[in-house]
């Protein structure tokens, strides 16, 4: 988009940079600025960072005209960004769930090997990795990562692309199987086995030292022994970051452990070091339960698809269907990819993709070629996806997608990368925890001089220190949000809702104003016939037979809609005549001969410019009567004599009015709706549907004019297909598109997809950003506030014994208060 002689913007350079941090956008900045002719390359930061949301980095370029062209400088910049992706890529892995102290410690590690830029470990197990073409590749990344025996994992897919180029965003996809590195002695429970050991020999120690008069040595033999299974996974966790150079959690837990063992106080060390190790594995099995809510979608489906190829059926591996196969599902079997209906009718289970708790039926496409031309166009009655369950007949359907492409297998690699994404409240805690850390180990120093001004031992202002070191450190808030971002974006997924990382979720949560696209959105789509107005005297029957016979006859969206829906207003049997001679007025209407008789349908331009009576006074009053009502309106003229008045208009989707009013119990204050269409029609689609406002007559910018004047408002939704409306979409804080099961560029465009075409989908999209932002909040309150009441009540005297106690159960309970999302309903369910 120009917006004068001397400013360029680019947008979607980089589609896989979301972060303004990324390190990409600097190069690209740089590189462009060094070019002969550019002054100045800026993000524009209301599509990027600063409304928290994922979408891909937007620059606004300065140049001289004089100097260099725009189409120079556009091409330019798709070279830079090209070679900023041959240069630079992105690696996917999903690994076993753990808890948020692991997964820092393989960032670290994977931080360390040459080549690696940034790194990105989700505690459940979503890994994301950017990294130098010249120096490694995704199999030494993986290689890595495998080789390190002590942290269990186990690969669950790999994707490796987001290639930035002029075309969108796209993935190599590399399905390896699932192979198994499993480095603890106990196999992928080792750490929960190690702390159930430690909890054993902290148990028996402290029975024989406590009621038993045996040699001193057993007892601390058994604390020894607690120490090593309670610390070894904390132990090797702490080393990887203080490679890296952090000092994290970890750090503070082996301080705190040791130094209650060279007070002598190895029972209340091993107690740490066991609630500790335990609080952890729990959490991570805990976040096992995020990921398996996300894994369920890529077991949806099946492994195996009957295939019918040279006229012979054989059954293969779905990663074997090449597009143009014809598959047979037979009843209750799953879809095994996406494809449309050739033969066959069926209600088919669409719930595990789109969220639609009511069977869609399916029936076959009147021209395969075409069809198979352009399958996105189809009708939701022909088309089929990966994963959904047919139910009642047999079909058959010709894929259009392969495995690795289809519909499913777009969602759950989206999903897994939407996991690696952090929010702008996670960024918020992780950099409050890189001072924090220091300011506690600072501290803590200062305690361990307390003997110079108070009277006590050392020793008593060591155990205080040690005690303070367990209280301040903030393990519940590293988990806290992401524990909720995971558990809402499955829960979501399970609905029918993609959504596209914390950024998103978090926003939309917040957002108290929703704009909505009016075409196909809050109506359905297409026109219908809403009125039939006869003149006097004039039987609705002739009035009907004649515009469907001359409305036959043409191919507008307007003219279908006459000829379908008068067809069904006639008694059955009526016949309807030949027209002939079809001539179309621009702008005006059409002219075709009936039975002999000269036939004008048209406005009432059109009457005034033809030959004949002119428009009765009553006519024009019905014609004014429905446009301040929104319709479009026909005018039928046989020979001299008007007929009547066919009224048309998009109507509103049945779900639109009842999603109004319950986003309104959302809490949804301010919703509009921009439309192309004229003012009268958005005011009374507007006024059905229950809207506050409507803004009319606007061209595709006015569109995104409009949005950014409402994003200036204080942020704003915008709701739409996905399509058309994706540069509004981009403009607004939160894109949200519907029927992304049916279009790659909603899933490409949108921060949240509906995957199903139903506005019914989004007071759930709302309802859960909304308790999402709230068990967020609630998260960090707890968290902070432990922090808060543990490390006075430590200085003043509290035993790390309780300590230790009140700290990891904040962690538990932060963890499972998250969890909480898995199970959300909206409303009234």
């Amino acid at each position: 988009m120009i917006d004068n002689k001397s400013r360029f913007q680019v947008n979607a350079i980089l589609p896989g940079v979301h972060d303004q941090d990324d390190r990409c956008m600097g190069r690209f900045i740089d590189l462009i600025s060094a070019k002969r002719g550019v002054d100045k390359v800026h993000v524009i930061e209301n599509e990027a960072e600063s409304s928290g949301n994922t979408k891909p980095a937007s620059f606004c370029i300065h140049f001289n005209p004089d100097a260099i062209s725009v189409s120079e400088v556009r091409q330019f910049a798709h070279q830079v960004g090209a070679e900023l992706d041959q240069r630079y890529g992105h690696w996917h892995q999903r690994i076993e769930p753990m808890h948020a102290r692991r997964a820092s410690a393989i960032e670290s590690r994977i931080a360390r090997i040459e080549g690696v830029i940034e790194s990105v470990v989700s505690p459940d197990g979503a890994v994301r990795v950017e990294f130098d073409r010249q120096t490694t590749d995704a199999s030494s990344i993986k290689r890595a990562l495998d080789e390190w025996s002590s942290s269990d994992l186990k690969e669950h897919d790999e994707h490796e692309g987001h290639r930035h180029d002029e075309e969108g965003h796209k993935d190599d996809h590399n399905h390896s199987g699932h192979n198994h590195a499993h480095g603890g002695i106990f196999g992928p429970k080792s750490e929960l086995i190690f702390a159930v050991l430690c909890g054993v020999f902290l148990l028996v120690g402290w029975l024989i030292g406590t009621f038993a008069e045996l040699n001193q040595w057993i007892p601390l033999g058994c604390y020894i022994a607690a120490y090593f299974f309670g610390g070894y996974y904390t132990v090797s966790e702490a080393i990887e970051k203080i490679r890296a150079g952090k000092f994290e959690i970890d750090f503070l837990m082996i301080v705190a452990a040791a130094g209650a063992a060279s007070l002598g106080a190895w029972a209340e060390g091993a107690l740490l070091l066991f609630l500790f190790s335990i609080g952890h594995a729990l959490e991570g099995y805990a976040m096992g339960r995020a990921k398996r809510a996300i894994e369920a979608l890529s077991d949806l489906a099946p492994k195996t698809a009957r295939v019918r190829r040279d006229g012979n059926e054989s059954e293969v591996p779905v990663e074997e269907l090449i597009v143009g196969d014809i598959v047979i599902i037979k009843p209750d079997e799953r879809v095994p990819a996406d494809g449309f209906v050739i033969a066959g009718e069926s209600s088919v289970n669409q719930a595990p993709i789109t969220g639609e708790s009511v069977p869609v039926d399916k029936r076959p496409v009147e021209d395969v070629a075409t069809a198979a031309s352009d399958p996105e166009s189809l009708p939701p009655e022909h088309r089929a996806f990966a994963g959904t369950i047919n139910q009642s007949g047999s079909l058959e359907i010709q894929v259009t997608k392969l495995a690795s492409e289809n519909t499913l297998a777009r969602v759950v690699t989206m999903v897994s990368e939407a996991e690696t994404r952090v929010s702008p409240t996670q960024k918020f805690t992780k950099k409050f925890e890189r001072y924090f850390v220091p300011s506690v180990i600072a501290g803590v120093i200062l305690l361990l001089f307390a003997p110079l001004v108070i009277d006590e031992t050392f020793s008593e202002s060591f155990y205080r220190a040690m005690a303070v070191l367990v209280a301040a450190s903030p393990c519940a808030l590293a988990i806290a949000t992401p524990s909720a971002v995971l558990s809402g974006v499955a829960r979501a997924a399970r609905g029918g809702i993609l959504v596209k990382g914390g950024g998103p979720l978090e926003s939309l949560g917040s957002l108290d104003a929703i704009a909505f696209d009016k075409t196909g959105t809050l109506t359905e789509g297409e026109p219908k016939v809403t009125d039939v107005r006869t003149a006097e005297g004039v039987d609705e029957t002739e009035l009907l037979r004649t515009a469907i016979a001359v409305e036959d006859l043409s191919k507008h969206p307007l003219a279908k809609a006459v000829v379908r829906d008068g067809k069904k207003r006639l008694s059955e049997g009526q016949s309807v005549p030949v027209a002939t001679e079809l001539k179309s007025i621009t702008g005006r209407g059409i002219q075709a001969t009936v039975e002999g008789d000269i036939v004008h349908i048209g406005n009432d331009d059109l009457f005034a410019e033809v030959a004949g009576p002119p428009l009765p006074e009553s006519i024009r009053e019905v014609v004014e009567s429905l446009e301040e009502n929104g319709r479009t309106t026909m005018i039928v003229r046989r020979g001299d004599r008007y007929l009547g008045v066919i009224g048309l208009m998009d109507t509103p989707r049945e779900a639109s009015k009842r999603t109004i009013s319950r986003l309104r119990e959302l809490g949804i204050k301010r919703m509009i709706m921009i439309s192309g269409d004229n003012q009268k029609v958005a005011d009374a689609v507007a006024k059905e549907v229950g809207l506050d406002e409507a803004r009319g007559d606007l061209m595709p910018d006015d569109k995104v004019n409009e949005i950014k004047k409402l994003q200036s408002e204080g942020g704003v939704a915008m709701v739409g297909d996905g399509v058309n409306d994706a540069p509004a979409m981009a403009s607004a804080s939160v894109g949200i598109a519907m029927g992304a099961a049916g279009s790659d560029v909603a899933l490409e465009t949108a921060d949240v997809a509906l995957m199903a075409d139903n506005l019914d989908h989004l007071p759930l999209a709302i309802g859960l950003s909304r308790a999402t932002r709230r068990i967020i909040r609630q998260n960090l309150w707890m968290s902070l506030g432990m922090v808060a009441f543990l490390v006075p009540a430590t200085i003043l005297g509290l035993n790390i014994g309780p300590a230790v106690a009140l700290h990891e159960g904040s962690t538990l309970v932060v963890v499972f208060n998250a969890l909480r999302l898995l199970a959300y309903k909206p409303r009234g369910e």
